[in-house]
């Protein structure tokens, strides 16, 4: 080897030792950072203060939790209230098994993304297994229970679409590769549509109708979350077709999820108050963003809660489940946008000071936002066969399938068995949606949002190609319950960076908005880590508490291995 190329080695070698040292040396600092904030945290004194939620979803529970156990509150000081009966928010699961089970949607948790939610659910013991905690429980479960679709798209003949191949053409691919060096501050208000106008093209795509169908976008929904979301998931870009990041908990949300947490708290003494609707905010009349009064309704009678300037309050500004609708098999579910109670309360705030972002973006537009899920018990498991047959997909191993060609642009999930705690041995659970509620059916020549849950199950037999064994299905059938959702989808609404506040406000001294609804860089919504993040970032803040802690986004979008998988993925 000659003089020249020794010296190369020895000079790459040397660079290579030099990044290592300085990277040695900021993970040192690092972690003497976070040490600090460990210890500062530990000797914490809240005090008597008291700390109030408006909502009882994901993200007040999460927040709850981070002043327990991060800051040294006592349960007895914290409490939630909620306007409905049951708490958890969107998160929700029930059903008997003579009457049948409903969850209004389900959600596709990320071993690699919810990194906040990973570390809080670690410290929430199990209900099931003294020995783990929720986090190690739902891991372990997923990877007993891997995910590997077989037949992520269906088409009118009923057979399985090959979509090892995203479908891009030339200006596709330019056209997306352009919007990812795009500034999000050039992005207000516009849709995903204004983007590819000149590329329609990228409408027809594999890509498009799995990227649509996992996450619940629209053609004109937001651009700059479309954005974010590619850049957030793009370590699933190449594996979009088999859907291989879904981790999956062992129940539905509210069984795996909003129970042990929900236990955790009430444990420690939180107390939580339903049917109290939260109706108005007070806050000090000067330049900062104080809050002073709740006012409350409950059982028809007014009330109201004076905060001190030491006390929390922690304000849901948005529910996306507002508004829902149940049907059953003979009833459809009806499109009722009479009330959202988060957006009311939302709106009346946002008047009062500046900073608290606006509802009108998101809860404006039903027809824009809405669509409509359904969950089918049986009493055997002859569906649920049929379906394995056709798909090769044993349930649990399958996340969506998505009918391409149906008016309705319907998705099903068979999810591992039992789906809820109190769901018999030989009772079957089947869920779907579909995203096109005003239009006609392929074959029930009705709108979705006006049929019956039995009209729904003839219109997914039509598209699975069962019309034959229509009956004998029909005669297992317990329930379907149609949910129908005006507001599902609002998170996505195109909107100004200014319609959605900070999670801590300018100028707060008390105040917080937590949920889907409020801005985070980076992140995303419709996500159980955002609203994890969200609750995280406003208790730290609202206290001074480090946000170091706090457990940064992942650079996948920066990871030069995940790229090049997600260019070769382009270019299938």
């Amino acid at each position: 080897m000659d003089k020249k190329a020794v010296k190369t080695i020895a000079a790459s070698a040397s660079a290579a030792a030099t990044v290592a040292a300085i990277l040695a040396v900021k993970k040192n600092a690092k972690n003497q950072e976070i040490k600090k904030a460990e210890d500062k945290m530990k000797h914490f004194e809240p005090g008597e203060r008291k700390a109030y939620f408006v909502g009882a979803g994901l993200s007040s529970m999460a927040g709850a939790a981070y002043l327990i156990r991060d800051c040294n509150f006592k349960g007895e000081n914290i409490t939630i209230f909620e306007g409905k009966q049951i708490i958890g928010g969107s998160n929700d699961g029930m059903g008997t098994p003579k009457s049948g089970f409903v969850c209004r949607g389900g959600r596709m948790l990320n071993e690699d993304t919810y990194e906040n939610f990973w570390e809080l659910f670690s410290t929430i013991p199990s209900l099931d297994n003294s020995s783990k905690n929720v986090t190690e429980e739902i891991i372990s479960f997923d990877h007993a229970h891997p995910t590997y679709a077989k037949a992520r798209l269906i088409d009118k003949d009923g057979k399985i679409v090959d979509v090892k191949s995203m479908g891009f053409q030339k200006e596709d691919r330019i056209a997306l590769g352009k919007l990812m060096v795009m500034s999000e501050d050039t992005l207000d208000d516009m849709t995903i549509q204004d983007w590819f106008k000149n590329t329609p093209h990228f409408f027809e795509t594999n890509f498009w109708l799995m990227w649509q169908t996992t996450f619940s976008f629209q053609k004109w929904s937001s651009l700059l979350e479309f954005k974010r979301y590619i850049e957030r998931m793009i370590l699933e870009f190449s594996r979009l077709e088999t859907l291989e990041g879904v981790t999956w908990t062992p129940y539905n949300q509210y069984d795996s999820v909003i129970l042990p947490i929900k236990q955790f708290l009430q444990d420690n003494g939180v107390n939580f108050i339903t049917d109290c609707v939260v109706t108005d905010i007070d806050f000090k009349d000067d330049s900062t963003i104080t809050a002073t009064t709740l006012h409350l309704k409950r059982n028809d009678m007014d009330d109201i809660i004076l905060l001190k300037d030491e006390d929390l309050c922690f304000m849901t500004n948005g529910c996306m489940t507002d508004c829902s609708c149940l049907g059953n098999y003979t009833t459809p579910a009806k499109m009722d946008t009479a009330n959202s109670m988060s957006a009311d309360l939302w709106s009346k705030v946002a008047k009062k000071k500046k900073g608290l972002g606006d509802p009108t973006p998101f809860f404006t537009k039903p027809e824009e936002t809405n669509w409509e899920s359904f969950t089918i018990t049986c009493r055997s498991d002859k569906l649920i066969k049929l379906i394995e047959n056709l798909s090769g997909n044993i349930p649990g191993s399958g996340a969506l399938m998505t009918f391409k060609d149906s008016n309705w642009l319907l998705s099903i999930v068979v999810t591992a068995q039992p789906h809820f705690k109190n769901q018999p041995i030989d009772e079957f659970i089947l869920w779907g949606y579909g995203l096109y509620t005003g239009n006609t059916g392929n074959y029930v020549q009705k709108p979705m949002r006006d049929c019956t849950g039995e009209e729904i199950l003839d219109e997914l037999l039509y598209h699975l190609h069962l019309q034959e064994k229509a009956n004998e299905i029909k005669a297992d059938i317990v329930n379907v319950f149609p949910c129908m959702m005006p507001y599902v989808s609002a998170q996505f609404q195109p909107r100004k960076m200014s319609d959605r506040p900070m999670v801590v406000p300018a100028n707060s001294t008390n105040f917080a908005m937590i949920g889907q609804f409020v801005e985070i860089p980076e992140d995303i919504v419709f996500t159980e880590e955002y609203s994890v993040r969200a609750a995280r970032i406003a208790v730290y803040k609202l206290l001074g508490l480090p946000l170091v802690k706090i457990c940064p986004v992942t650079p996948h979008k920066k990871d030069p291995i995940v790229l090049v998988k997600a260019l070769k993925t382009a270019y299938r």
